[in-house]
């Protein structure tokens, strides 16, 4: 493989000097990922600098890094309201769902091989159960409303004795859709099923607390919570069996093999802890700037539709759609200005209409023009307003061309 003169180490510091320079756009992403808190920065930073020991091991250098895991499951613990020894951490929000379904699927296969989840899950729970259906499970998708919720008649119309797991996500990444886990919950346990959620989405942002929920199973991604990406957790419920994902040495109390990354379970720990002292401070400050953003552009723009449910959905979600707009084209307009996402980060260079979207049955008329404004903790009113007068100028002027 050849390299310019300057070598690779040069060209990544011209990239970065490139980037430092440039007015970045404001961001608007914040359900793809978020960036690092500062508190949660300087929870990680002696574990970086300092501190380097395996957990397992019994002399001070081990000690330590198992004092810090422990801390960090007594956070995240407390965010759920549970017990640290329900926490077992993972590789990020993909990983929790693939334990919880998997786990469970294998573990209760001799109970019954019927699983439930719904038409709008992220593919982290989706692309399991498409994987289970193809070693002989029976998957059943729930279908939602024009606003993204499931019914919980629904779901009772459908379950049955055999049904062993109902997996649906606590809130949608892309609409921002708040589903009702509580009564799903009920109807699952009334038949003998565990309940899964995907909660990646709304730890942080709202309350997550598991006896409110009444979930068996509940998945944490570090990166939608201020803390950095590759870490995760899995909530599972005491006396709750389900078979292991990872397989070697005992670690996680023998639920979840390899040695722990402590650098970014300290991360994920202080993130929950910030979440727990300020959440009603951080939802305060999303709805305040999200309706802020949906009222800027519902009073300049005619032809302008709000996707998911009206009030029953996450505070710094909004996805909305401009008739006559395709959404990337309109990204790709004041790429320079916004950063956001048309749908799902996952797949958002894809044209097609978004899964969640049709499922939800929008007009294509709407669903193509479909992009997605996530706020965050540090997303000011100021910004807000450059935003909106950006996203207002680059409609009109899509609309012009006819894009």
């Amino acid at each position: 493989m050849a390299f310019d003169g300057e070598g690779m180490e040069g060209g990544t510091m011209k990239v970065r000097e490139k980037l430092d320079c440039m007015s970045k756009p404001i961001y608007l992403d914040y359900n793809a990922t978020t960036s690092h808190a500062p508190e949660v920065v300087a929870a990680m930073r002696p574990f970086l600098e300092e501190h380097f020991g395996n957990p397992s091991s019994a002399h001070v250098y081990g000690r330590v890094m198992r004092e810090a895991v422990d801390k960090a499951r007594i956070q995240v613990a407390d965010l759920l309201g549970v017990s640290p020894d329900e926490i077992v951490f993972t590789s990020g929000g993909t990983e929790a769902n693939n334990y919880a379904i998997k786990g469970t699927a294998l573990a209760r296969k001799d109970r019954g091989n019927h699983i439930i989840t719904s038409a709008i899950e992220h593919p982290a729970v989706l692309e399991v159960c498409a994987w289970l259906e193809k070693q002989g499970f029976e998957i059943t998708r729930l279908s939602v409303d024009a606003t993204g919720l499931v019914y919980p008649e629904q779901l009772r119309k459908v379950i049955t004795s055999r049904t062993v797991l109902v997996s649906v996500m606590h809130a949608n990444n892309e609409v921002g859709t708040v589903q009702p886990i509580r009564e799903l919950a009920d109807i699952a346990h009334d038949h003998g099923a565990l309940m899964h959620t995907d909660a990646a989405q709304s730890v942080g942002k709202i309350p997550a607390v598991v006896d409110r929920l009444g979930v068996d199973l509940l998945s944490v991604a570090g990166h939608k919570l201020y803390a950095p990406k590759g870490v995760g957790a899995l909530y599972i419920k005491q006396g709750v069996s389900i078979e292991k994902f990872m397989h070697g040495a005992g670690h996680e109390q023998g639920r979840r093999a390899g040695t722990e990354n402590v650098l970014e379970i300290v991360g994920l720990g202080a993130a929950c802890e910030l979440a727990r002292r300020t959440g009603a401070q951080t939802h305060a400050h999303l709805k305040a700037v999200t309706n802020l953003l949906w009222d800027s552009l519902n009073a300049a723009l005619p032809d302008v539709r709000l996707n998911g449910h009206p009030t029953q959905r996450l505070p710094n979600t909004l996805n909305v759609s401009f008739r006559g707009v395709a959404g990337h084209r309109l990204l790709e307009t004041i790429g320079q200005e916004v950063a956001a996402s048309a749908g799902s980060a996952c797949h958002s260079c894809a044209t097609t209409i978004s899964p969640v979207l049709r499922a939800m049955g929008v007009p294509a008329e709407w669903a193509h023009g479909a992009v997605r404004l996530t706020t965050g903790r540090f997303t000011t009113p100021a910004e807000i307003a450059a935003a909106a007068t950006s996203i207002v100028r680059g409609v009109k002027a899509c609309r012009d061309e006819g894009a």
